[in-house]
C-alpha cells in the first residue's frame, strides 16, 4: 500500500458535528485518525433546552443593549488587536 507524505498537522474546523479539513489530505478511505484539540478558549456546551436557550438569548441581548459601544470608542486595527500574541 502506497501512502503519500502527510503534513505534520492538519487543520480543521468543527461544524455541525463534523470536522471540516482546511488542509489537503490524501488518507485512504476508512483510515483511523487521532485528533488533538488545541484551543485557547473555553467553549460552553450547547444549551439543548429551548426555554433555557430563549432565556439566555434574551438576557444576552438585554446586556448588549444596556452596554452599547460608545460612538467615540477607539477603533482598533488588526495589528493592535494581535499585539502580544
Amino acid at each position: 500500500m502506497k501512502f503519500s507524505i502527510m503534513p505534520p498537522t492538519l487543520k480543521a474546523i468543527y461544524r455541525n458535528g463534523t470536522f471540516i479539513l482546511e488542509t489537503a489530505c490524501n488518507l485512504p478511505e476508512g483510515s483511523e485518525v487521532e485528533l488533538l484539540i488545541q484551543s485557547s478558549s473555553v467553549v460552553s456546551p450547547p444549551i439543548s433546552d429551548v426555554e433555557s436557550k430563549q432565556r439566555f438569548l434574551k438576557s444576552l441581548i438585554s446586556r448588549m443593549q444596556q452596554n452599547p459601544i460608545p460612538l467615540n470608542a477607539p477603533h482598533f486595527t488588526r495589528e493592535m488587536l494581535h499585539e502580544g500574541c
